[in-house]
């Protein structure tokens, strides 16, 4: 079977530490925290990037913060800044995504990733061509359980 590469993007690696009072936040945490156990595992490959580092700098809790900073050791591959990943992101903007989530699709796709996953609709409504991207529900469903 195929090694997947997946990135997950900020809302991804925040959802268990949102409030879990609807159904639906539950179900993307136990989704989210499968696709972890298969990463430490070793089945799926995780790309990291600088736009990952940056917004989770930015996160005023610094124990959730440096909980989501140890992934960046267990990724395969950790994507700098480029001026294609600008380039790239630049064009994305054009289908409505916003700068942050353009650059963290440009870097899923600078990295070789064939999945982006989020929890944000705003991405997963956009068509974008490029890489497939999922919802971690969406992700365990196709590719995640062999159940």
């Amino acid at each position: 079977m195929k090694k997947y590469r997946v990135y997950l993007d900020n809302c991804c690696f925040n959802r268990p530490y949102d409030a879990q009072t609807s159904i639906l936040i539950r179900l993307e945490t136990d989704a989210k925290l499968h696709i972890q156990e298969l990463i430490r595992a070793g089945e799926i490959e995780l790309a990291w990037s600088f736009v990952l580092d940056y917004e989770n700098g930015a996160n005023p809790f610094e124990e959730i913060r440096d909980r989501i900073a140890v992934w960046k050791e267990i990724a395969v591959i950790d994507c700098g800044y480029s001026e294609t990943i600008r380039q790239d992101a630049q064009e994305l903007m054009k289908l409505g995504l916003r700068q942050k989530d353009a650059a963290h699709v440009a870097c899923a796709i600078s990295a070789s990733a064939e999945f982006f996953l989020t929890t944000d609709k705003k991405i997963l409504n956009k068509p974008i061509a490029r890489i497939a991207v999922v919802n971690p529900i969406d992700f365990i469903r196709r590719f995640g359980d062999d159940e």
